[in-house]
């Protein structure tokens, strides 16, 4: 058998909140509670556990997730829509805008428990780089 990701713990202040802000934006569901958690499955199989924990507790992951054109286009106005703040760059130094790495397109964004998410529609090292500014 190969070695496959099965899921992971998404630490939050409050599950169901940020599993529901993720499934939105990504156009996914969230499914139904199992124990502490609340899952959000992807194409892939890999389901994101959403688990509330206290505050002190929260310490901020990036989760980067491979989408379509059409699925950018999607998620990009669901952000827009709902003025969440994105950039291009991990570092948030280029607010605002989408990068074009690999030949595709990408941005950053945080969910309402300060976890950094990613959206790319081409894997890393799979095209051009984006020429520098």
């Amino acid at each position: 058998m190969s070695v496959e990701l099965n899921h992971t713990i998404v630490a939050a202040r409050d599950k169901r909140e940020s599993a529901e802000f993720l499934a939105h934006i990504l156009g996914l569901e969230v499914g139904p509670e199992m124990g502490p958690f609340l899952p959000v499955q992807t194409a892939n199989g890999v389901t994101l556990d959403f688990a509330t924990v206290p505050e002190e507790h929260l310490t901020t992951q990036h989760y980067a997730f491979l989408i379509s054109e059409a699925e950018f286009d999607a998620a990009f106005a669901r952000i827009q829509e709902a003025g969440v703040a994105y950039w291009a760059d991990p570092r948030q130094e280029r607010p605002g805008e989408i990068n074009r790495n690999d030949g595709g397109r990408g941005l950053y964004f945080m969910d309402p428990s300060r976890q950094a998410m990613e959206i790319i529609t081409r894997p890393y090292g799979s095209g051009p780089a984006e020429p520098a500014a």
